[in-house]
């Protein structure tokens, strides 16, 4: 009878286990299904230099890159917090001031972003 119980628990627990894994959404991450914030990172290359310097100049396409990955402001969030922006040498405290410097007026103003805001 024991033994016939402990088939009967294994049994259920892998009942539950199976139908626990037919129920997982292959979710998308902060930048969608397709990309990962670290791939994203690497398309920011032309703001480089204004992420390490507030007193750099912020160049057209970065503007671009910033305006394109701000519209999802999770993914703008998670892109300058990446491990490759940080192994670039980026200062996120500098790289939050992009948008504001590239004047894109519809910028995420206040999104929180770890322990920095967006201005």
């Amino acid at each position: 009878m024991a033994t016939a119980m402990k088939y009967i628990c294994l049994f259920m627990f892998l009942a539950i286990l199976s139908i626990a894994g037919l129920n997982q959404v292959d979710g998308a991450g902060e930048c969608g299904k397709n990309t990962t914030p670290d791939m994203e990172a690497f398309k920011m290359a032309p703001c480089a230099s204004a992420a390490q310097d507030e007193n750099s100049s912020v160049s057209s396409q970065c503007c671009a890159r910033v305006k394109k990955i701000g519209q999802n402001p999770a993914c703008l969030c998670a892109v300058m917090l990446s491990n490759t922006a940080k192994s670039s040498g980026i200062k996120p405290e500098i790289a939050m001031t992009i948008p504001k410097r590239c004047n894109i007026a519809d910028r995420p103003v206040g999104y929180k972003c770890g322990a920095y805001t967006l201005p």
